[in-house]
């Protein structure tokens, strides 16, 4: 009975200690109010897989046959960013990241896309933000598609907001020009 006892006061006394060590750990602080900031930004993505000078490679593909060879391929990019949609006009930054083609019909490519659009000049140099979402290109080239910013670093800390895309050129090989629409949500 005395063991039990004992026990059950050394139980207690954990119980006890426990949320005040905790406190430590776990210490909120009041957020002082924040403003929120909207930035809207424009530019032009090449994504280039064919050519010595290829953008984007792929780095994984599934092992089999099959009618479509890009079906499962896994890509690698560092796609420049560019104020016109020409290649040779001024570099702003680039977008590094994966993408995963998810179609199996050659003619409309589907991905999951995966960036980070880093800015290297102008007033956003050392900024960047990321986008996670599901790129379709179903429809015609002038349709417009949105896909989600989920974050950023520097002026775009805690970015959130959306891109409107645009594809204003492509072939047949994969490579495409798309027109950038970004409207971000950060402090």
């Amino acid at each position: 009975m005395e063991n039990q006892m004992i026990f059950a006061w050394a139980i207690i006394f954990c119980l006890a200690v426990a949320p005040v060590c905790g406190q430590y750990y776990s210490r909120t602080v009041r957020a002082g109010p924040r403003v929120e900031k909207i930035t809207r930004l424009h530019f032009f993505f090449h994504d280039i897989r064919s050519g010595e000078n290829a953008t984007a490679i792929p780095i994984a593909s599934p092992n089999n046959t099959q009618d479509t060879p890009t079906y499962g391929t896994l890509y690698a990019m560092d796609d420049p960013l560019t104020m016109e949609s020409e290649l040779t006009s001024t570099l702003i930054g680039n977008s590094q990241g994966l993408y995963l083609d998810l179609s199996r019909e050659r003619t409309k490519f589907t991905a999951i896309f995966y960036a980070d659009f880093a800015f290297t000049t102008g007033r956003f140099n050392g900024s960047s933000f990321s986008l996670f979402s599901r790129f379709s290109a179903e429809d015609a080239t002038s349709t417009i598609r949105e896909m989600a910013i989920v974050g950023g670093r520097g002026a775009f800390r805690m970015a959130t907001g959306f891109a409107l895309l645009r594809p204003t050129w492509s072939n047949t090989i994969g490579d495409a020009i798309v027109e950038f629409n970004v409207t971000l949500y950060h402090y």
